[in-house]
């Protein structure tokens, strides 16, 4: 028979979501907060910025804002945009149910690159061709085509995955708001620890959104006491803080859930030898594979390298070799010991599960993970940060997050503030159900375990104060000529040598002074470095940033140097160039 079309495919793939029986949540009775931001919404053009304590409704604002847009316009259209695929399912189901009785089965479809192409192409015709009302997904849904696009949704804005860092760059996040303007749709941008960006932007005296503020949980909830444990007092090597150990088990008595944070997947980050100092090095990249116990692995995170472990020290032949460091697979493992005789309610043993990366490869898994937890199967979860953030949990009422530490030290000026983001997300996910946590007689908690419990980041979090920590942060930022106060361009050369990847570099700022093209007086070049992991599947890697406080300088110069950049590629001397790239508004130093 004749081969089917990929859109012909697409259209007879069609699952449409089942129609619903009346939805409760149509009942839904709005708190006065979540009144007042509506009606601010219905009232104002935009754009908006929804600055929301965890649990406080947002998702229930999104859902009467498109709720009323669709039901203004027979044709109009939403966008509800999420940084990660794990956050669709939920968001899908809760969509569904609220709107399939009211505009069809079909009326809500999912975009993100865990679909088939076919199923993206599906989704794709269906907002195309104005069947689906409700558009959800990932950064890539901000390219998809409707023509009745009315309102944009941008849930969690602050979230790093809305940039696109390879191939073409983009944030998702800037294209919603430019999409908006130019077709005329409310833009909504939510989140309960806004980037420092959009909070600057949302400040009256900037003006360029309208800041929306709900300060409470939804059902008199208490957001989580954060207890800090000084690691400095703990004997060496402890993974786990007795008084935090102490906690967790009584939480697995209790029938309550834990959740505890890590942000490193794995089980070790290095292996190494005892004698010779032999590390587990990746022989492509600058960077140690990582330990997967699982499997007796080693993986290179950042080119896919895979090897077994070897039996002995390649090297010196000894054989003791040991894993430097944790990761979420040596935290599970670490808990099941130490849990093994603890017991739920019910007389059976403790349950200790894990999801991250590794543990969510598979079709489906992470839905199946998922139920596991919200069905009460799981009594602590170890996870990154794709469980820190999004995830309705009911019964979690303790958070503990171990080892945060390195992001105090880092050399990007962002990282204590996605540090206290993912801290203040994670935390969110202790006792959201107010009424559960009422009936336990149980305090939802936020244990961190850290060396630096008087650190800045730490204190605002104690407090669950986010505007004092972004006013601390702009000011330092403001001090220290950093965005949002300043503009930036990376310009990044992959070369045979880190030599010739820096020789570029140096040519190409050469020429820019040389060509003395337009608003020159008004950049500042810095001279090129390495990359801080310099050399990925073989490839140097270095980079160049350029500077500005004013963006329409910055743009400008950059359209005049772009054939410069072309032009010295092109020459025999910079052969050993294998690509460059122009990241404007890098996140990534």
């Amino acid at each position: 028979p004749p081969r089917k079309s990929a859109r012909a495919a697409a259209e007879a793939a069609v699952e449409p979501v089942a129609a619903l029986p009346a939805p409760p949540e149509a009942a839904v009775t709005l708190s006065a907060e979540q009144r007042d931001v509506v009606d601010q919404i219905a009232q104002h053009p935009g754009p908006f910025l929804l600055y929301g304590s965890t649990g406080s409704g947002k998702t229930e604002v999104y859902l009467r804002v498109v709720q009323r847009a669709l039901e203004a316009d027979p044709q109009a259209q939403a966008l509800v945009m999420v940084p990660e695929i794990n956050l669709t399912p939920q968001l899908q189901e809760r969509f569904a149910t609220r709107f399939a009785p009211l505009f069809g089965p079909q009326s809500v479809v999912s975009m993100h690159s865990g679909m088939t192409e076919v199923q993206r192409l599906k989704s794709w015709l269906a907002a195309h061709q104005g069947q689906a009302r409700i558009l959800l997904g990932t950064r890539m849904a901000v390219f998809a085509s409707l023509p009745g696009l009315k309102v944009i949704v941008v849930d969690e804005e602050h979230d790093p995955s809305y940039k696109q860092e390879e191939g073409a760059r983009y944030s998702a996040r800037d294209l919603a708001l430019w999409r908006g303007h130019a077709c005329g749709a409310q833009v909504l941008l939510g989140s309960a620890t806004p980037s420092l960006e959009s909070w600057h932007a949302s400040d009256p005296a900037v003006g360029r959104y309208l800041r929306l503020h709900m300060p409470s949980r939804i059902g008199a909830g208490a957001l989580p006491r954060v207890r800090l444990v000084d690691m400095r007092q703990q004997p060496k090597r402890t993974v786990f803080a007795p008084p935090l150990l102490e906690a967790i088990t009584a939480r697995v008595q209790r029938g309550e859930q834990s959740l505890v944070l890590l942000n490193r997947r794995g089980f070790a980050p290095v292996l190494f030898c005892t004698d010779c100092g032999w590390k587990s090095d990746c022989p492509h990249c600058s960077a140690h594979q990582v330990f997967h116990k699982g499997d007796r692995s080693l993986r290179c995170h950042h080119c896919g390298h895979t090897q077994r472990v070897p039996p002995a020290c390649p090297s010196c032949g000894n054989p003791d070799i040991l894993p430097l460091g944790k990761g979420t697979e040596q935290l599970e493992e670490e808990l099941a010991r130490l849990l093994r005789n603890v017991q739920r309610p019910d007389g059976n043993p403790a349950r200790v599960g894990r999801i991250d990366a590794d543990t969510t490869r598979h079709k489906g898994a992470l839905e199946a993970q998922l139920a596991q937890v919200h069905e009460g199967e799981i009594d602590v979860l170890v996870g990154t940060q794709m469980v820190a953030k999004g995830h309705d949990f009911r019964r979690i009422t303790l958070v503990a997050a171990v080892q945060p530490d390195g992001a105090l030290f880092s050399s990007d000026f962002r990282a204590p503030e996605r540090l206290f983001c993912l801290l203040m997300q994670a935390a969110g996910r202790a006792g959201r159900d107010a009424s559960y946590v009422s009936d336990q007689g149980s305090q939802p908690e936020m244990w961190v375990q850290t060396a630096e419990p008087q650190h800045s980041v730490f204190t605002a979090l104690r407090q669950h104060d986010y505007p004092a920590f972004a006013a601390r942060q702009l000011q330092e930022r403001h001090d220290a000529g950093m965005p949002p106060f300043a503009f930036q361009t990376l310009v990044r050369a992959d070369a045979k040598t880190q030599a010739a990847a820096q020789d570029f570099l140096r040519a190409v700022s050469d020429a820019a002074r040389q060509g003395q093209l337009p608003h020159l007086d008004d950049v500042f070049l810095y001279p090129p470095i390495p990359m801080t992991v310099q050399r990925v599947a073989n490839v140097e890697r270095a980079q160049m940033l350029i500077e500005a406080t004013d963006r329409r300088s910055l743009q400008r110069f950059l359209h005049a140097w772009q054939p410069w950049l072309h032009w010295v590629r092109s020459q025999p001397q910079h052969k050993g160039v294998v690509r460059w790239l122009m990241d404007v508004d890098p996140l990534s130093l």
